[in-house]
């Protein structure tokens, strides 16, 4: 049986090398760990996006997704190939839920409207993070230099995206694993509560940790990460 490939979700804002550290703890571990683009053009096309990448892969699959892409992940993980779920400080939302209806369960502990919209010259809008509030808010504990280029470097996302409801509940038939820190802002630590009971995730919460946990605490996400992949590897989808 092959090996459990990796496939980390980064979410809005955001690129693949906030996954930088988890990565390097990880692709000593005789797993594939692969950490592909989002669009961040909306769940469901974002989720399409990453079912294609999926399809290419000789299963299983273990999906990590953070933020945004929790509910990324938790539509493409509906893939026969998809053995387990990681949300890293990320949404898991129902079917037919979105963003927006679960922060309104527990709203985001950041004060104020940061997020800064820019039309798109085809129409719609997209939205990033002021530059000024971006450290504070989303990576309290990271570096101060890293904080500034991860602010000026930031992926915008469709402000269209937070309306969208998710298209499956994926952590409904596959088993999920979850870790977030309490000093989460972006996301209420409430919310994460709240939706990773529902979906009976096993659950690790990191005193103090910021949005971005994975830059912050590698160790313990790539543990959190590693116990899926070594629960997947023994009872497969």
């Amino acid at each position: 049986m092959p090996k459990p490939t990796i496939l980390l979700i980064h979410g809005a804002f955001g690129d693949a090398s906030s996954w930088r550290p988890v990565f390097d703890l990880l692709d000593g571990d005789e797993y594939t760990v692969l950490a592909p683009p989002t669009p961040l053009r909306g769940v469901a096309a974002d989720a399409s996006y990453t079912a294609a990448v999926i399809d290419q892969l000789e299963g299983p699959v273990v999906l990590v997704g953070h933020s945004y892409s929790g509910c990324v992940i938790t539509a493409a993980g509906a893939s026969d190939k998809v053995a387990g779920l990681v949300y890293v400080a990320g949404f898991a939302p129902d079917e037919g839920e979105s963003i927006t209806d679960l922060q309104g369960r527990y709203p985001s502990l950041a004060m104020g409207n940061f997020l800064q919209p820019r039309p798109l010259p085809g129409g719609g809008v997209e939205l990033s993070v002021d530059p000024e509030r971006f450290h504070d808010i989303f990576c309290a504990d990271v570096p101060d230099d890293q904080a500034t280029f991860m602010a000026h470097a930031q992926r915008p996302i469709v402000a269209t995206a937070f309306e969208e409801p998710a298209t499956a509940a994926a952590w409904r038939a596959k088993p999920s694993w979850a870790v977030f820190g309490t000093g989460d802002q972006p996301i209420a630590p409430q919310l994460h509560r709240f939706s990773y009971e529902r979906a009976g995730s096993k659950v690790t919460e990191i005193e103090g940790a910021s949005h971005f946990v994975m830059l912050s605490q590698p160790d313990a996400v790539a543990g959190v990460i590693r116990e899926a992949v070594m629960a997947c590897a023994t009872h497969p989808a």
